[in-house]
């Protein structure tokens, strides 16, 4: 007859940061040679509700920075905002929130 193995206790799993479900996200707008800068001014206001002072210091940043960060938010509604920008013909990725 053979013995019953000893049980072993684990210690719970640590959640790891990189995989932490609510790590805020950043929507950047890239500078791109097609978009005119009133259209980009127009599309951040029609998408994320911004003034128009708003939207034209963000377009400013891209145009003369290069990019702009237009949102920050969860991976899944940072991935939709992209989705929504490249619907309207900007350049625009996500990225972990530094």
């Amino acid at each position: 007859m053979t013995e019953a193995p000893d049980v072993a206790i684990l210690d719970a799993p640590s959640v790891d940061d990189a995989t932490a479900a609510d790590r805020p996200w950043i929507v950047l707008v890239w500078n791109d040679p097609i978009n005119l800068m009133s259209y980009v001014t127009f599309v951040l206001q029609k998408l994320f509700g911004y003034s128009l002072p708003e939207a034209t210091a963000l377009m400013l940043d891209v145009h003369y920075k290069g990019k702009a960060v237009v949102a920050s938010d969860t991976r899944e509604r940072a991935e939709m905002h992209v989705f929504r920008l490249h619907e309207h013909g900007l350049w625009a990725t996500l990225e972990h929130d530094a």
